[in-house]
């Protein structure tokens, strides 16, 4: 999709698709710019994408605050989609431990499963709930256009479904738990959280027999809309900024009312559809999704879906603020809780 403006003998153009910005003339295409996606990146005008944050990288292998071990594992070798897996590095006391598949955070476009700040939290979540977890690392936004990541991710747990035969002193039989599996996300990656749970309803049930899906857990999910609501009316520039992010990533006639940002939408798959009995959604009292987050409860809960859903809000903080500040007293408190509702039925 393109937006064109008629310059006399110039036509400027934007390729959503990949954030270029292109001059015509005299039937020649010329790249003129950067398109700029604060904080993210920029996409120059030769097609190069500069990431400003979440480009960095920690190894795996054996954390010694949290004694978490990690290692780095192919997961579809004709996509190069890759994942992450943690375990608690001793012997689990009460059997086998549930399966925490984790989703991370970045507006499709940032970020990986290796990123020293998704590592650290992983750690911490895994030594605080007693799970082994798959971080999939999914393909990014502009490189790979939406719905990349959401097919990256699907290819992750059919691939976990297909009960793989490598890694099974991490994910074997008798190490996991299968009818504990948790879907986690943060952000984008709450959001890809949410799609995948709905997609389990395609799922046959004898490809699934061995895998039960218990929960579907959500911290500061990206969820947005075209109409304002709640702070966003008053809060115009950051509602403007986010309007943004959604028409880089993912470029579509029905902008921030499509069904994958907008799960409230009239074309959205129903809530009530969730094939799990239990979600949490967490918010922070800052953060311009919040409204998105308590909608997202609130709905859910009068949908008629038969389940339970919570809701945590964390006042005075602002998006994935546990992320960026794992050590504070709230972050915390915000990882007791979601290890609280893995454990507990």
């Amino acid at each position: 999709m393109c937006v064109t403006k008629e310059q006399g003998e110039i036509r400027s153009s934007v390729d959503k698709k990949t954030g270029e910005s292109i001059v015509w003339r005299e039937g020649k295409c010329e790249m003129e710019m950067c398109v700029e996606v604060p904080p993210y990146l920029r996409v120059h005008k030769d097609g190069r994408v500069e990431r400003l944050a979440g480009t960095e990288v920690a190894p795996p292998g054996l954390d010694s605050h949290t004694n978490v071990v990690s290692k780095d594992i192919l997961i579809i070798p004709e996509s190069g989609v890759t994942g992450r897996l943690y375990r608690p590095n001793w012997s689990p006391e009460s059997g086998k431990l549930p399966l925490v598949i984790y989703f991370h955070g970045g507006a499709f476009c940032i970020s990986s499963a290796s990123d020293p700040l998704y590592h650290n939290s992983l750690n911490r979540l895994v030594c605080e709930a007693n799970v082994v977890a798959l971080s999939v690392n999914y393909r990014l936004v502009p490189e790979h256009p939406l719905p990349t990541a959401y097919h990256d991710s699907w290819a992750a747990i059919q691939w976990l479904l297909s009960d793989p035969k490598d890694h099974q002193d991490w994910l074997g039989a008798n190490t996991v738990d299968f009818d504990r599996v948790f879907l986690v996300g943060d952000s984008a990656g709450a959001n890809i959280a949410h799609c995948m749970a709905l997609k389990f309803n395609d799922v046959p049930k004898h490809e699934s027999s061995h895998f039960k899906l218990v929960g579907l857990l959500m911290v500061n999910p990206y969820f947005w809309g075209k109409e304002a609501i709640g702070i966003e009316i008053t809060d115009v520039e950051r509602k403007k900024m986010v309007d943004n992010w959604w028409d880089f990533v993912c470029p579509s006639d029905k902008g921030n009312d499509d069904p994958l940002i907008n799960p409230f939408v009239d074309d959205a798959p129903p809530l009530a559809g969730l094939p799990c009995h239990k979600v949490l959604v967490t918010v922070a009292q800052k953060d311009i999704l919040i409204e998105r987050g308590k909608l997202y409860h609130k709905t859910l809960t009068n949908s008629g879906w038969h389940g339970t859903a919570h809701l945590h809000l964390t006042p005075g903080e602002d998006h994935v603020f546990h992320i960026f500040n794992p050590n504070c007293h709230k972050a915390t408190i915000l990882i007791k809780r979601i290890a609280h509702f893995i454990n507990h039925h």
